[in-house]
């Protein structure tokens, strides 16, 4: 028998239920961050030290921006994940998009939408 070009229904199924749960913590996490970018309290007026003020809004900004670059990029591991939903559904997922043979199970179990296998994303570089 010759080497496989796709992976089976009950594993596609399986990397399904993988996908499936990885979506579900990811855009929890993802509401987790809009809702911290959202949250205005912390900046109150008990504080009237100009210096400790400044700083404090200053590390609140930065932070802001740490908040929203990390929702950013959960928000594109979403679409990641969806895309890798829509392959299975076509049946073409784990399948190298550069050399089209199957990735290996042990990467797309670490890396679940992957579209690259290690050799092809090597020679990205």
């Amino acid at each position: 028998m010759g080497e496989k070009t796709r992976y089976s229904d009950e594993e596609l199924q399986e990397f399904k239920e993988l996908i499936l749960q990885k979506l579900d913590k990811a855009k929890v996490d993802y509401e987790t961050l809009k809702s911290a970018l959202n949250n205005t309290d912390g900046n109150d007026i008990t504080d009237t030290s100009p210096t400790f003020k400044a700083l404090e809004e200053g590390a609140n900004v930065l932070s802001k921006e740490e908040t929203g670059k990390l929702a950013q990029r959960q928000e594109k591991f979403i679409q990641h994940l969806q895309g890798a939903l829509i392959r299975i559904e076509n049946k073409t997922y784990g399948i190298c998009r550069e050399t089209g043979t199957l990735i290996p199970k042990e990467r797309l179990r670490a890396v679940p939408h992957a579209t690259l296998s290690i050799d092809a994303k090597n020679n990205q570089k």
